[in-house]
């Protein structure tokens, strides 16, 4: 088996600040973190995603919610949460309880697709506490067309609720 080392390009945090003036060294009266320069207004992030993000037609992230398909308690609060989440988030895209792995997923699951930065604030935290025992992968959907992206967005750019499952890569 042959592995390449694929090299990536990172945007500068700092990027669009790099001739602002020094942040102040002030703390706050809790004396441990710091007042940070105010504004009038907020950053565009709470409306939109930043790119190279899809703000279209996939969404900004997938959710992929996990179940052993072999474990009768897990499958059915899967079961559950899938009918919560339809109930509770018309808005949100959801599809079908997969009761076998599929594509790079290597156990039974279901997907959610999150179309702005107001149903990611609303969506993760809620599902922090409804997930019970369940593994979630939340993956960003990029516009990109460089090599790779795919499977750059599912390992590192992915965020992992619960236990990290290994997914199968290689089918990217």
């Amino acid at each position: 088996m042959v592995y390449s080392a694929v090299k990536y390009t990172y945007v500068s945090p700092l990027e669009g600040y790099e001739n602002a003036p020094p942040l102040p060294d002030e703390k706050n009266e809790d004396g441990k973190s710091y007042k940070n320069p105010t504004s009038d207004t907020l950053s565009k992030a709470y409306r939109e995603f930043p790119d190279p993000l899809d703000n279209g037609r996939r969404g900004g992230f997938d959710i992929h919610i996990y179940y052993f398909q072999n474990n009768e308690s897990q499958t059915q609060h899967a079961k559950d949460l899938w009918e919560r989440i339809r109930r509770e988030f018309p808005e949100l895209r959801i599809y079908r309880l997969w009761d076998k792995p599929i594509g790079p997923h290597p156990v039974a699951m279901f997907e959610v697709n999150l179309f702005s930065p107001a149903q990611f604030g609303a969506f993760i935290p809620w599902l922090a506490i409804y997930r019970g025992p369940l593994s979630v992968l939340i993956h960003p959907n990029t516009v990109e067309n460089e090599e790779g992206a795919e499977r750059r967005n599912h390992s590192q750019r992915a965020i992992w609720m619960g236990e990290r499952l290994p997914l199968d890569l290689d089918r990217f």
